[in-house]
């Protein structure tokens, strides 16, 4: 629809012919009418319905990655609105989803560049969210697909016409051919700014160098790239050479890591993984699985798995030995993640969705093994879900801190004296990781902290071509 018409010079009316219709209608009411009638003809122009966008089509995809956009910036995690983003396009082609979601995660990584160029090609913000949400979505594409650009935002614009009115559509137009014109200018603001040059908030940035001065530019990097893919082969059913020979055979080159896991040299869909549905092997990242291999699991011993969801490492416990396990966590929804997990796998424990600091839950009987991953800031392990960069504030990791102290508390009074607790977070930050822990040791005198193979007192992991980013830490009651 055309912009309102800027005022002309004032012309005389026509002469009215005597007797006319037109001569007897106050010349009120003759204006009254000219705007219903065009008022009328615009809200028909704006009615009339558009054809769909073709299932196939790049319009279809930038579309759904800004609707994904938005509701991350509306303040719902990732995880939790995907399942929502697909259910308007049940028929959906495979690789229109995998567009949309690509260019989505892609666009959450880069989100603070789309914000500095954003600010160099409009002068105020868009309060319409998912055609500020196209604008970003677009942004990206044009940095990775330069050879494309005429094509992106013909398509973006072409999307515009589906998600709102209003002249909308022109100003996406307007805007994103105004961005290939400057686009030289445009990457050098982006460059210029930290977080357009790092893609994390600036407290986020502020906070890696202080945590780590020597490798803060590095682990910003690294929490920019694709997240590798690992999986870990049940050690009950199967082993290591014959699931990388039937990985091979089905064309997934692999990598080992250690005796029981291989890396993808190019991440897949889950269903595409033979053993996966018949449980001889799980995804889990390389980093992650070092949990349950620090913790000393012997037969027979009873174990607590405290915040267990969604039940990779609770697995792999009970793919190493003959143990007595309670999985426990909060939100039922992921407990139901832990069961389905074990059942995949062919796996007993007792799962109950519970918050692991109830003291009611205790039936008196003392745990010779507890694994605390506690909830944390996932600072690890942003790359996997870089909705968290937007999500967390500068303030949150002194809460979650504060929420780790309580629930090692209340676990520690259930471990047996002479039991092990190993405290797992994949953060990278030292509030809620080595300070943490010292401030721990420094409440309970009974606390012994043990060094891993290597000598040392804690285990860092930062994130890198083959894991995410954790940090363990084990201790015993004396």
């Amino acid at each position: 629809m055309a912009g309102p018409q800027k005022p002309g010079p004032k012309r005389s009316a026509p002469p009215r012919q005597p007797g006319s219709a037109q001569a007897d209608r106050p010349r009120t009411e003759q204006g009254a009418a000219r705007r219903l009638a065009n008022k009328a003809a615009r809200d028909q122009r704006q009615t009339v319905a558009l054809p769909p966008l073709p299932a196939d089509s790049l319009a279809l995809a930038l579309t759904i990655a800004a609707e994904g956009l938005a509701k991350v910036r509306g303040g719902q995690a990732l995880n939790d609105g995907l399942a929502s983003l697909w259910a308007p396009y049940p028929d959906l082609p495979a690789s229109t989803r995998g567009a949309a979601q690509d260019m989505l995660y892609g666009t959450l990584r880069d989100y603070a560049r789309s914000e500095v160029m954003l600010r160099q090609l409009m002068q105020q913000a868009l309060t319409e969210p998912v055609i500020d949400g196209l604008l970003r979505v677009a942004l990206h594409r044009l940095e990775a697909r330069p050879d494309a650009a005429h094509t992106i935002v013909d398509q973006a614009v072409e999307a515009s016409a589906r998600i709102a009115r209003g002249g909308l559509k022109g100003l996406t137009n307007g805007v994103l051919r105004n961005a290939l014109r400057q686009w030289p200018t445009l990457i050098a603001a982006a460059d210029r700014d930290d977080e357009g040059r790092y893609r994390h908030p600036r407290w986020w940035i502020n906070a890696t160098r202080r945590n780590h001065p020597e490798h803060w530019q590095a682990i910003l990097q690294a929490a920019n790239t694709h997240p590798p893919m690992c999986l870990r082969i049940n050690r009950r059913v199967t082993t290591l050479a014959a699931e990388q020979t039937l990985l091979r055979e089905a064309g997934i080159a692999t990598r080992a890591l250690g005796d029981w896991a291989l890396l993808l040299e190019k991440p897949i869909p889950v269903a595409s993984l033979p053993g996966y549905a018949d449980g001889r092997l799980s995804v889990q990242d390389w980093g992650a699985q070092q949990a349950a291999t620090l913790l000393d699991l012997q037969a027979g011993q009873r174990v607590l798995d405290a915040c267990a969801a969604p039940g990779g490492k609770t697995a792999h416990m009970l793919e190493l030995a003959d143990i007595e396990l309670t999985a426990l966590d909060a939100d039922p929804q992921r407990a139901r993640r832990v069961s389905d997990q074990l059942a995949r796998l062919s796996l007993n424990a007792t799962v109950q969705a519970a918050d692991c600091r109830d003291a009611s839950l205790w039936d008196g009987q003392a745990y010779d093994r507890i694994l605390a991953d506690v909830p944390c800031s996932a600072s690890g392990v942003v790359r996997r879900h870089p909705d968290i960069k937007w999500l967390r504030q500068s303030e949150d990791v002194a809460g979650f801190a504060t929420l780790q102290a309580e629930i090692l508390d209340a676990l520690w009074a259930r471990l047996a004296p002479g039991g092990k607790m190993l405290y797992v977070t994949c953060s990278i930050f030292a509030d809620e990781n080595s300070l943490q822990v010292a401030r721990f040791a420094a409440r309970h005198n009974d606390c012994q902290r043990l060094a891993f193979d290597d000598g040392l007192p804690e285990r860092r992991l930062l994130p890198g071509p083959e894991h995410d980013g954790f940090y363990f830490a084990l201790l015993q009651k004396r």
